[in-house]
């Protein structure tokens, strides 16, 4: 036992002593025990594509209600040295917050961030249904945060004909300036000097479709700072880019689509890739394979499954899945 404290004593001060070399990029995740496996995943795929000058200083917010299974979250930081995990317990602001699709209380935590982890006045978040294929540097330290509050990805709701009507009749607001809130750059700085999290939770009672979405549009509207698809690459824009991308190029550049498509943030806001069948499930797996956590049996039965279930469909849907896949995933990796 003292043998393991002292491995792990000595393991800490010698990444103290490396950061000073290397670049610091904060990256804030919460989820409960629930998303515990796919957050794993989402963390290696996040240190698989770090380069070696990249240092991340990584903050996971859970519900201080919940015994947080920390095991498997631990054997980040064992197997990849560039990077360090803090805990931070969120007590029960969040207890009576609407709920809508399943999607619960951890979600509204990154509305907390810049009051939970003042050390940064910039600092990154993103939700745990993410594979990370690119070092975050780059768009961290470039992104130029000065009279903004938030910085995201346009969520692109006014192609969306009943979003589009939600954004302008419920909430008053331009549906086609709707950031979308799984991946976010936070000005932590400017969020405490006026006050921002306090207005943040004033909102937590309303029944917005799209929960702590839409309290950060409604509160910082104006104030957002809108980044290219490679920050997050949504299974809808992923869709949009095969279907409907002169919408795209409204918006972005061939080249920032492109960009995305082939080294983007994959984001799967929908169907889970260790659920079932999606668009880039296949990217999901990759870095599932090549992680600390790959479990032969969990991938057998997996596909085993799955496959069984496809024999079970009726020809016209077994095309489909394999047009949507396989059809979609070359034009994607071009």
């Amino acid at each position: 036992m003292h043998a393991r404290l002292l491995e792990v004593g000595r393991l800490w001060l010698s990444r103290i002593e490396q950061v000073d070399d290397m670049n610091t990029v904060p990256i804030v995740f919460a989820f409960d025990n629930n998303l515990v496996f796919p957050a794993c995943v989402c963390l290696s795929s996040l240190m698989m594509s770090a380069k070696e000058t990249t240092f991340y200083d990584i903050f996971i917010l859970y519900p201080s209600s919940d015994e947080f299974e920390r095991k498997d979250i631990d054997k980040v930081q064992e197997f990849y040295p560039n990077c360090r995990i803090q805990y931070i317990a969120v007590d029960d602001t969040f207890a009576e917050a609407f709920e809508i699709r399943g999607i619960t209380t951890p979600a509204y935590y990154r509305l907390l961030i810049p009051e939970l982890i003042p050390q940064y006045d910039k600092i990154l978040y993103s939700d745990v249904d993410v594979i990370f294929r690119s070092d975050l540097y780059d768009i961290y330290s470039s992104t130029d945060m000065q009279g903004c509050l938030l910085a995201g990805v346009n969520s692109l709701s006014h192609l969306v004909p009943a979003y589009a009507k939600y954004y302008t009749e419920r909430l008053k607001r331009n549906p086609r300036s709707i950031v979308y809130s799984g991946n976010l750059i936070f000005n932590g700085k400017q969020m405490r000097e006026e006050h921002t999290t306090e207005k943040l939770i004033e909102h937590r009672g309303q029944k917005y479709m799209f929960q702590d979405m839409d309290i950060l549009n409604v509160v910082c509207e104006g104030r957002i700072k809108f980044l290219p698809p490679c920050f997050c690459l949504s299974t809808f824009i992923a869709e949009q880019a095969i279907y409907g991308r002169e919408k795209l190029t409204e918006i972005w550049t061939d080249q920032e689509i492109a960009t995305a498509l082939s080294s983007g943030i994959v984001h799967y806001n929908g169907q889970k890739p260790w659920q079932g069948w999606c668009i880039n499930f296949d990217i999901w797996w990759e870095y599932y394979r090549k992680s600390p956590f790959f479990d032969e049996k969990f991938y057998f039965d997996f596909f085993y499954n799955k496959l069984n279930e496809h024999d079970q469909l009726p020809l016209w849907k077994r095309v489909k899945i394999l047009l949507r896949y396989f059809v979609i995933g070359r034009q994607q990796s071009r």
